[in-house]
């Protein structure tokens, strides 16, 4: 992939690129909508990865091209935020240049070529920014470490683009490790690494999401309300996910529809994903397959954000035997996860 990166680069701009540097995707085995509540998450990288291949410009200026397009385009990112994808990265380039970490006079010649399907829920948005702060950083010389360049990819997508996403998808594709999941604690961004000792299985049903369209920034809104009608209840609470279980009951009391229900899939799905980094831990994969098909009804039913799509897949999955199914990704389209086991 990033030879591809680097045929792009020199087809459109005549020369070779300074620097290119690659990300993975991301498939999150369990934890969905956790992590802006400040729970846990337990993402796995794909193969599939996002390379970026880079080189001066002039200052101010990002001349830019992609495999997704084909179009070259030049923006002067301090003029606007631009549109579509380039978006993201004038959001990595701002974020640079606050840090210091930008190429001499912020420009960039910058070449994309990506293996991570967009819209599928496999966090492509964040393999490219990651890979472009990588790139962009090194070629002012400037060598980030992997939480810095998730941070920087972060902030643009958050800050910059709008989409009020947490930060697993950004540290997943900075820290992820080969065969190994990376549970996050959201909150404290803690994590460590657990080797996965089973086959997955990414089943993608070819609807599409747009994050931006305003599903994920109205669940993260519902959920903010959530926590301030909570705090009168217990007013040190920070996070949703640090509701306490044992109080449920008192939960479903304080909070109306729809916020009861996005209240009660993050705290059970909080738990869950805890449990199941011990379960993956130790081993005991036919159980973890059990708390990935209630991860997916709690997604239907109480966050809902499932689509008729993917509840297909993971029917026809259950059905043949797999040991757990769920959707991956914010949902409301993409891809489905499946457990199959060792065989």
């Amino acid at each position: 992939m990033s030879d591809n990166a680097s045929v792009v680069f020199r087809t459109a701009f005549g020369v070779a690129p300074r620097v290119v540097a690659s990300a993975p995707g991301r498939v999150n085995l369990i934890g969905e909508h956790t992590d802006y509540n400040g729970g846990p998450v337990l993402p796995v990288a794909t193969a599939a990865r996002t390379s970026v291949a880079v080189g001066p410009a002039d200052d101010g200026v990002l001349e830019l091209i992609s495999t997704l397009d084909g179009q070259l385009a030049r923006i002067d990112w301090r003029d606007g935020r631009p549109a579509g994808w380039n978006a993201y990265l004038a959001g990595v380039m701002r974020e640079l240049d606050a840090a210091g970490a930008a190429p001499t006079g912020a420009g960039a010649r910058v070449a994309v070529a990506s293996g991570v399907p967009v819209g599928a829920g496999l966090a492509s948005s964040a393999a490219l920014t990651v890979a472009a702060a990588k790139a962009l950083s090194l070629l002012a010389s400037v060598r980030l470490n992997p939480r810095q360049l998730a941070g920087v990819a972060f902030r643009a997508e958050h800050d910059y683009v709008g989409v009020r996403c947490g930060m697993m998808d950004q540290m997943c594709a900075a820290l992820a490790r080969p065969g190994q999941a990376l549970l996050l604690e959201c909150a404290s961004l803690a994590a460590r690494h657990i080797p996965i000792r089973a086959r997955l299985l990414l089943v993608d049903t070819g609807t599409r999401h747009a994050l931006t369209a305003g599903a994920l920034n109205e669940r993260r809104a519902e959920c903010e309300a959530a926590v301030a009608r909570l705090k009168l209840e217990l007013p040190e609470l920070a996070w949703l996910a640090s509701w306490p279980a044992r109080w449920l009951p008192r939960l479903k009391r304080a909070l109306p529809e729809p916020l009861r229900s996005r209240a009660l899939h993050v705290v059970g799905e909080t738990a869950r994903t805890r449990f199941g980094a011990q379960l993956l831990a130790r081993g005991r994969v036919r159980r973890f397959g059990g708390l990935l098909y209630e991860s997916h009804e709690s997604c239907r039913r109480l966050y809902q954000c499932s689509s008729a799509e993917l509840d297909l897949v993971v029917d026809v999955a259950r059905r043949a035997g797999a040991l757990g199914a769920r959707l991956t990704g914010a949902g409301w389209g993409g891809a489905v996860l499946v457990l199959l086991g060792k065989g």
